[in-house]
């Protein structure tokens, strides 16, 4: 049974301003992706050297994924406590804390003393950063997915819900992009020693720019109905896991192939490219930059598809997809030829974004308005939490397998398989609106 939204005021969507959000959104969630995802690639590249003191390659990589993996473990209540906050005060409000949040501590993790300097000190204060970007983060992406759909047409949700989606493919261009620059024209030792802390360090002017940009968007018209119409909800957290519990199950199964399956082809692949097959650090960077560049129009197309089809076939399809070519993505890596190195990533990362593209149109069809910042981020962020020890888990299986990929290999068929499953589930749960197509 789906969830049947409450009565709201009446309300005239302008276009103009649908652009103008949808831009803010994409500008913050690539700043927060941007942020985010210089942290993945420093695990797989510099944390493991510099924060943790071990000759083992291999454990050090589990430690510095690890520590990767508790801003996931936190993201969930980041999600609960903003959540909570845009369905009682308003997604604007909320979206400039958050972006405020990831962009500071991204700022000081780049002047942070590494374990040389000040020893057991540093990776505390690493995973301390950590949590408060992890925080932030499980508010971000949620509402600026939400302040995007609220403020467009019923029958083109599809393409905004898909703007803000693209701050990842940016976010990953711009972060490893500047590793790639920095490993391209500094030697090893420099990189290791100070070089890899520009990019953190450029965030700074870069949260500047998304604070001017963010502080002219418009609230939800769909929120503020339900301010005049005094129909906010109260307690949207005890609201969303008694009515909405099952959104937030199937919800989470629909971005985790977006969110896991990513972090598995990527992060993970970097680690094991440079660590196991011995390849360099700018063939692996090359090869996310290749699949970054490529996964925008893919996103751009999927978000089109769901306004013919239906967000909830191109889930299916991209699971479907990605699932077959799960085995033959990692033969591509394993042969070491650059080409096909780059390849399979800009492959893998292709087929899992054609789910992700849709992924924000399909939540926040599931949640009523008044509970939805609380129920998407609530389960985007539980799927984050599964997601942030994807890369640690394959990890573990290179130790315990002698170095075979199989166990990485089959752990994406089995995260595209849930993917799929939730692809089927969705049309049940989803609001039923005019002119939408779940």
């Amino acid at each position: 049974m789906s969830t049947p939204a409450p009565p709201v005021t009446p309300y005239e969507i302008d276009e103009n301003v649908t652009k103008r959000v949808a831009l803010g959104a994409l500008v913050g969630t690539a700043l927060e992706w941007y942020d985010f995802f210089l942290f993945t690639t420093a695990s797989a590249l510099v944390f493991n050297i510099q924060f943790f003191a071990t000759e083992d390659a291999i454990m050090a990589g589990i430690f510095s994924f690890a520590t990767l993996a508790i801003g996931f473990v936190v993201r969930p209540i980041g999600g609960i406590i903003f959540g909570m906050l845009g369905d009682k005060v308003g997604r604007k409000k909320v979206l400039m804390i958050t972006i405020v949040g990831i962009g500071v501590v991204t700022g000081l993790i780049g002047l942070l003393p590494t374990y040389a300097a000040i020893g057991v000190a540093a990776p505390i204060l690493l995973v301390l950063l950590r949590i408060v970007q992890g925080l932030a983060v499980g508010g971000e992406w949620s509402g600026a997915m939400i302040i995007a759909v609220e403020n467009a047409p019923v029958e083109r949700r599809g393409r905004y819900a898909a703007m803000p989606q693209l701050g990842s493919p940016i976010g990953t261009l711009l972060s490893s992009g500047g590793f790639a620059i920095l490993a391209l024209v500094l030697s090893k030792d420099n990189f290791d020693s100070w070089g890899w802390r520009i990019p953190f360090l450029i965030a700074i002017p870069l949260l500047l720019v998304s604070i001017w940009i963010r502080s002219r968007l418009s609230e939800s018209p769909e929120f503020e109905a339900l301010l005049a119409s005094q129909e906010v909800e109260h307690a949207p957290v005890r609201g969303v896991l008694k009515n909405s519990w099952r959104q937030i199950v199937v919800g989470m199964a629909a971005v985790l192939l977006g969110v896991g399956g990513f972090y598995l082809v990527t992060t993970f692949v970097v680690f094991y490219g440079t660590t196991v097959l011995d390849l360099s650090r700018n063939l692996m960077l090359t090869a996310t930059l290749f699949a970054a560049a490529v996964e925008i129009p893919v996103l751009i197309w999927g978000g089109r598809l769901a306004e013919k089809y239906g967000a909830s076939k191109v889930i299916i399809w991209g699971g479907v997809a990605s699932a077959a070519l799960a085995f033959p993505v990692f033969l591509a890596i394993e042969t070491k030829g650059s080409a096909m190195v780059i390849i399979g990533v800009t492959v893998a990362v292709a087929c899992l974004s054609i789910p992700y593209a849709v992924s924000g149109t399909a939540l926040t069809a599931m949640f009523p308005t008044r509970t939805r910042y609380t129920g998407v981020a609530i389960a985007t962020n539980s799927a984050g939490l599964l997601s942030g020890f994807v890369p640690m888990i394959a990890t573990w299986t290179l130790r315990e397998t002698g170095n075979s990929w199989v166990p990485s290999a089959v752990m994406l068929v089995v995260i595209a398989a849930l993917t799929v499953v939730a692809g089927f589930a969705i049309p049940a749960l989803t609001i039923k609106t005019p002119g939408f197509k779940p």
